[in-house]
């Protein structure tokens, strides 16, 4: 039996097939270009039986789902049931893609204590116990978001990109320099702070490291495994396996 696991982001999506656990194939796309490509992978798997959806955005989920409509799909959201218990104190609002992290740190780490950190748009943390328990975590911005803040809410400071890493110099010498600096080695710290926090309560900790910014941040993250774009999908896998097999 084959599954096609999808995740709808704002601008970039995600696709994966995969027999069982195994990953057969992965495409990343454009919202724009998702028909397309979900025709060519229809036309490489006909025979799909299964899918789940997790959209962060509802403007291109209607039209995946009608493209899917010969198919069996599961739509994830905050109720549903999932490979681990859920302590969130707010379970409803947890975002659907860190669910989805935490059924893949379950799925490729059993057994054992797992912090997540997702580098994107906002920089989420993930604790997840032995006891496929999730505890709950932390966010704060991510690097875009830091450089975007120090344009918005100065008069005179420009708003950069960072496409490559930095150097790991900590005096920047231009304005540049100081902003990259200050956006990525600042939350490099941050996470390596965090990281240093979790293993005081969890000595045996396998710290994952995943997201967008996952590149620019994994030479100056300490201890952690760069994790591949399709860790988010994987736990989405394990969620439509969970669901199908109960």
């Amino acid at each position: 039996m084959k599954n096609l696991a999808i995740d709808i982001g704002n601008t970039l999506v995600k696709l994966a097939v995969f027999e069982n656990s195994r990953l057969l194939e992965f495409k990343i796309t454009s919202a724009e270009n998702i028909l397309f490509v979900l025709g060519e992978v229809g036309v490489n798997h006909p025979d799909i039986s299964t899918s789940i959806i997790a959209s962060v955005t509802g403007s291109h989920k209607e039209k995946v789902k009608n493209a899917l409509k010969n198919e069996s799909i599961l739509e994830l959201t905050a109720t549903t049931p999932v490979p681990f218990r859920n302590l969130y104190g707010t379970p409803h609002t947890l975002g659907i893609d860190r669910i989805a992290l935490a059924a893949a740190a379950i799925s490729e780490y059993p057994n054992k204590n797992v912090l997540v950190i997702d580098a994107g748009t906002c920089i989420t943390y993930d604790m997840i116990t032995k006891e496929h328990e999730y505890i709950g975590g932390a966010i704060s911005p991510g690097v875009n978001m830091r450089l975007e803040a120090m344009h918005n809410f100065t008069s005179k400071l420009p708003l950069i990109r960072i496409e490559k890493e930095t150097s790991a110099k900590f005096i920047g010498t231009t304005t540049q320099e100081n902003l990259e600096i200050g956006a990525l080695t600042g939350a490099a710290l941050e996470i390596n702070g965090f990281i240093e926090s979790y293993k005081l309560q969890y000595q045996d900790l396998t710290v994952i490291l995943t997201g967008g910014d996952s590149q620019l941040l994994s030479k100056k993250v300490k201890n952690g495994i760069f994790a591949p774009y399709n860790f988010l999908l994987k736990g989405l896998n394990h969620i439509l396996e969970f669901n199908t097999t109960k």
